[in-house]
C-alpha cells in the first residue's frame, strides 16, 4: 500500500505520515504491526483528536457506489448523501415534502453533498 492508504488506515493526516517517516510503500503486515504497537507520536495524536471530527471520511456515492477517502472541511454539513457530480437529479432519492435540497459542489475528487434542510415556516 502507498503511504496515502497507510495514512487512512491510520486516520493520521498525510503530512504526519510523510514527517514520521512512514515509507513511500509498505505492506499490509508492517501496517498491522505499526497498528498493533503504536509509537508515542500516534498515541499522541490519536488523543489529542478523541471526541473531534474524523482526519478522513470515506464518501461513496449513493447513486452508483463509487467511493473515496477525502480530508473532511470544516465548512461541510452534515451530508444526508453524496453523489457524483455527473449524475443528473433524477437519479437521485426524491425530497421530501416540507424540505429544501442544499447542494455543495467539490467534495471529495468529484462527489456533490446534499443536505435536505427542513423548511421553516414563516
Amino acid at each position: 500500500m502507498n503511504r496515502r492508504d497507510a495514512a487512512i488506515a491510520l486516520d493520521i493526516p498525510l503530512e504526519m505520515a510523510k514527517r514520521h517517516g512512514l515509507p513511500a510503500r509498505m505492506s499490509e503486515a508492517e501496517l498491522a504491526a505499526l497498528q498493533a504497537d503504536p509509537p508515542a507520536w500516534l498515541i499522541q495524536s490519536r488523543a489529542n483528536r478523541e471526541g473531534r471530527r474524523p482526519v478522513w471520511v470515506h464518501l461513496t456515492c449513493t447513486v452508483c457506489g463509487f467511493s473515496e477517502a477525502a480530508r473532511p472541511k470544516k465548512w461541510w454539513p452534515e451530508f444526508d448523501f453524496v453523489h457524483c457530480a455527473h449524475h443528473p437529479a433524477a437519479d437521485l432519492p426524491p425530497v421530501a415534502q416540507g424540505r429544501v435540497r442544499c447542494e455543495y459542489e467539490q467534495i471529495g475528487t468529484r462527489l456533490v453533498g446534499v443536505v435536505d434542510e427542513v423548511v421553516q415556516a414563516g
